[in-house]
């Protein structure tokens, strides 16, 4: 890639009294390196490419097609039921969304960078964290007990309106602020609600909320719709909302269903012994070490590669697997009792033959997918923050282009700063539709996805910030995460996967039709249970 000046204009709250000759000077030549995880060979099997015959034929009793959160969590669900004799193949990218990169000693998240306390219903997730060391003491109890040095600490957020920095990431005004209040006590009154069977009405996991009609007729409407009738107009507020649902959903609260949206707020009641309710548990490299000590219980039974079909033979699978090398295809066939498909299912779609047998038809059932950027900025120093302005891990910009973005060593508790840190900055491309949204980052030159990308840092430190950057990685995730529209929880084809009990299984969080830790877990784990029952 041809060297690009990361030439920054003079804007923002920092650009007062370091727009001169000398701030000019200090300004440094960067290369900004784009990553795109998985388009080699998401393209070569779209494109229908050629490959050759096996070279090898690998048996085994269970085989997990896909090594993100909802194949790690099959792959540790077996071991716990003591069933070893299993492969995890990888996919095109080891751990998916919850991938990390790493400069030297410092680490960071190319992809989800958080997990919120699970709550009661997430039992599975509470174990998964008690067997990894997370969890200390007292998983089956109200409040767990967790390791202090992953419960996020503060200050942990703060958004930046007006050329202010203000604590948390709502923007309320004297004018707004009995609405907002309105919102957020009838949220902490649906947490609480319960249906006649004693489900709550908003639960992780989706599998485990109320299906009463009254909750399920949210399903209908978009969260903007809903929240018009309800009479929340304030723009700060809907501003807000709309920042969550880009946030956890790659999407505006006008795509968005109602139910998502309310589910966002209402969903979660993760409480703990020595932390705040729905505190976070935070890694310096975002889910890469929680996925990375998950793989390690996996052990040899792991190996790269990626299915380009999966079909059921003579009540058996046969997955034809391959691997890029230098732009050729090496393939291996891999047979197995039963296969958890554990990949996103726009690629499920192609790769599994015949999956209309299952019950999913991919032009009526398969949801639409958020295009994103993970953003890595490697810093040599931190730039000048505002007076009596203290650095969060998560900052915010009021109205932004991005999402913000988080800062790697805020857990790296010190008594003074460490000489280098990463300002990781996460943007949804939610102002265009997904497939305009993806040809723009397939055409789009490494200086037009630095802009984007640095839009926020730009706003926060003008001139400060640039002279502190000395490495730029920016990952292009083009199916990040399946956005879960209006009817997204009636969707016939997703509760088919959901049901499938033969020798192909499926898990991933898209079967739930929303991209969350838990709900990856969540169906990771039951297919599991379910591969390791041996017929009598």
């Amino acid at each position: 890639m041809d060297r690009r000046s990361f030439l920054l204009t003079a804007a923002g709250a920092g650009a007062a009294g370091l727009a001169t000759s000398a701030g000019f000077m200090r300004w440094q030549e960067i290369t900004p390196a784009v990553h795109t995880p998985g388009r080699a060979e998401g393209h070569f099997l779209r494109d229908r490419g050629q490959l050759p015959p096996p070279s090898e034929t690998v048996e085994t009793d269970v085989v997990i097609l896909g090594s993100g959160i909802a194949g790690l969590s099959a792959a540790w669900k077996l071991g716990r039921l003591g069933h070893d004799d299993f492969l995890l193949l990888d996919g095109p990218e080891a751990f998916g969304n919850a991938a990390g990169s790493r400069y030297g000693d410092l680490s960071c998240p190319t992809g989800a960078h958080y997990l919120p306390l699970p709550g009661p219903e997430s039992t599975h997730v509470r174990e998964m964290l008690a067997d990894l060391g997370i969890l200390l003491r007292d998983a089956d109890q109200d409040k767990p007990y967790y390791d202090e040095r992953f419960i996020l600490h503060g200050p942990e957020e703060r958004l930046l309106r007006g050329g202010v920095w203000h604590e948390g990431l709502v923007p309320t005004d004297a004018s707004d602020a009995a609405e907002h209040k309105a919102f957020f006590d009838e949220m902490a009154r649906l947490r609480h609600v319960r249906d006649k069977d004693g489900r709550r009405a908003f639960a992780f996991p989706l599998a485990l909320s109320s299906s009463d009609p009254a909750f399920a007729a949210l399903d209908r409407v978009s969260f903007a719709q809903w929240l018009g009738e309800q009479g929340y107009r304030s723009a700060t507020l809907r501003w807000y909302l709309d920042y969550c649902c880009r946030d956890d959903y790659g999407a505006g609260i006008e795509r968005v269903s109602a139910w998502a949206g309310i589910h966002y707020f209402a969903g979660r009641w993760g409480l703990a012994a020595n932390a705040e309710e729905n505190a976070l548990l935070t890694w310096p490299g975002g889910l890469a070490p929680l996925a990375e000590a998950l793989a390690a219980k996996a052990g040899p039974r792991r190996r790269s590669g990626s299915a380009a079909s999966v079909r059921e033979v003579d009540g058996k699978v046969e997955a034809l697997c391959f691997v890029l090398e230098q732009g050729k295809p090496r393939t291996f066939l891999v047979r197995a009792r039963r296969a958890i498909c554990a990949m996103p299912l726009f690629v499920a779609s192609r790769v599994v033959e015949g999956i209309e047998r299952y019950g999913f038809d991919p032009r009526r059932h398969l949801p639409d997918y958020a295009p994103w950027m993970v953003s890595n900025f490697l810093m040599r120093d931190f730039p000048r923050e505002l007076p009596e302005a203290q650095l969060a891990w998560d900052n915010v910009v009021y109205r932004g282009r991005g999402l913000g973005y988080v800062v790697s060593t805020h857990q790296d508790i010190r008594s003074r700063p460490p000489e280098k840190t990463v300002f990781t900055a996460y943007t949804a491309l939610s102002g265009r539709t997904p497939g305009e949204a993806r040809r723009w980052l397939q055409s789009a030159s490494p200086d037009a996805l630095l802009e984007l990308a640095a839009s926020d840092l730009k706003e926060a430190y003008g001139w400060a910030f640039a002279p502190c950057v000395e490495r730029v990685d920016i990952t292009l995730r083009a199916h990040a995460m399946a956005v879960p529209q209006p009817g997204f929880r009636a969707n016939a084809g997703l509760a088919a996967l959901r049901e499938a009990d033969g020798p192909l299984l499926f898990a991933h969080a898209d079967l739930s039709g929303l991209s969350v830790f838990e709900e990856a877990a969540w169906w990771g784990c039951l297919a599991a249970g379910r591969a390791a029952r041996v017929p009598a």
